[in-house]
């Protein structure tokens, strides 16, 4: 894994690969739980899509609750002590997920990983910030990307294996290795430093006025809000959809998730570096028109195919959704990392991951309902609110700052000489 990650970009300093190895151990055992949790909570333990859905909104309900605070600690006692602590969180949250028999069992353990997942997403972010230069942000937040949905893909298709239905215990093997895996995290971490900020920038006023005055970020975290409750989250129902409409067995939606991760892995690198010296926004809203054109595939599966057809088709589904995910590191979260001031860039990105707490509630609070009584109005629903998110963000471009109104070279470009001026005679 060590050299997978060095050859991602043999440039980035020891810290952040080995950053990046125990993100992508954390993220393996993501996704060997990740797309089976639903399927685990309707099928094994008998509870309805809707009370299922609501359980999933209820962690990022709790990271609602307990993000305000994490971004002030991030600023105040740096990241890597938060994101340890949230680690610990997340491992406790699905270590007893195998407990779950009665669905206020699911709430209570679902909301503890919520709130460890409050302080892992902003202090990861902060820490992988401090520990990357400017020029180099986008394609170590790539990096990142492409390391994170490897472990997912990695874990979904070995999730895919391991899961089945007729045996509560496989699920129990599933949750318990996802919590193996947030305390490898936490070993990881150990060798990982903090850089911190200096002491004039710590020094300087900080509070949470002065990140939600900023318009422009106002802007950018709603459009990710809109993008995320229609497109991200959804992958949660997917599974379910599938399964029920399309007849896709286990191993096949372990397959469809891994797909579409190896499409990650394969494009983020070079995608990164074609869109250096692109404009921002426009890259970034290909993606939600990618997903929206998914969706519908998706929905056309369920609708008019069954079996191999459909997992056929839901392929190239993967495939798109694949590309899709591959402009939001280098694109947007780089961003997210330049507008503000250092000393309020763990606030930054505590309000920017309440975009996705939020829509992560959202999103699979209405989609469970949908599925449950109109799952073929899904996805229609889903793709119109990634094109108005693509809209969106194509027509914020001009507000960037000029210095951030494009993703950045990561060497600086060679400065032409400049003609010597003769004196006139």
């Amino acid at each position: 894994m060590r050299r997978y990650l060095r050859s991602l970009d043999p440039q980035l300093s020891r810290p952040v690969w080995l950053l990046q190895l125990g993100g992508l151990m954390n993220f393996f055992g993501n996704g060997i739980v990740f797309p089976f949790l639903v399927i685990y909570l309707h099928d094994v333990r008998g509870f309805s899509l809707t009370t299922a859905g609501l359980v999933i909104a209820a962690s990022s309900s709790a990271q609602l609750v307990a993000g305000i605070g994490a971004g002030a600690l991030i600023d105040v006692v740096g990241p890597k002590r938060l994101l340890a602590a949230g680690l610990v969180l997340q491992a406790v949250g699905f270590g007893l997920f195998p407990l779950v028999h009665e669905p206020w069992h699911a709430f209570v353990l679902i909301t503890i990983e919520g709130a460890g997942a409050a302080g892992f997403w902003p202090s990861q972010s902060t820490l992988m910030s401090r520990l990357v230069d400017d020029r180099r942000r986008h394609n170590a937040f790539a990096v990142q990307r492409a390391s994170m949905n490897l472990g997912v893909g990695l874990g979904g298709m070995v999730g895919g294996l391991i899961a089945t239905v007729s045996d509560p215990r496989s699920f129990t093997i599933l949750f318990v290795v996802d919590a193996v895996t947030f305390v490898a995290y936490i070993g990881a971490l150990a060798f990982v430093p903090d850089p911190g900020v200096s002491r004039e920038e710590s020094e300087q006023p900080s509070s949470y006025g002065a990140v939600l005055r900023h318009k422009t970020f106002v802007a950018l975290w709603t459009l990710n809000f809109t993008f995320v409750a229609a497109g991200i989250a959804m992958l949660n129902l997917v599974p379910p959809f599938v399964r029920d409409h399309a007849r896709i067995s286990e191993q096949q939606i372990g397959i469809f998730f891994f797909v579409n991760t190896i499409v990650i892995v394969l494009a983020q690198l070079p995608l990164s570096r074609w869109l250096e010296g692109r404009r921002r926004l426009r890259a970034i809203a290909l993606m939600p028109l990618l997903f929206a054109a998914a969706w519908l595939v998706v929905d056309a599966a369920g609708i008019w195919l069954e079996a191999t057809a459909a997992f056929a088709v839901l392929l190239v589904a993967a495939l798109m959704l694949g590309i899709g995910d591959c402009f939001h590191g280098p694109a947007h979260v780089a961003l997210i990392a330049d507008i503000g001031p250092p000393h309020l860039r763990g606030r930054y990105f505590a309000v920017h991951s309440l975009s996705w707490g939020l829509a992560g509630a959202v999103g699979p609070a209405i989609g469970g309902a949908l599925l449950d009584h109109e799952p073929f109005a899904l996805w229609p629903l889903a793709a119109a609110a990634c094109v108005v998110a693509a809209f969106g963000w194509f027509s914020l471009q001009r507000f960037l700052p000029p210095g951030l109104q494009r993703i950045p070279h990561r060497e600086p470009l060679p400065v032409s000489p400049q003609p010597v001026p003769v004196a006139a005679e």
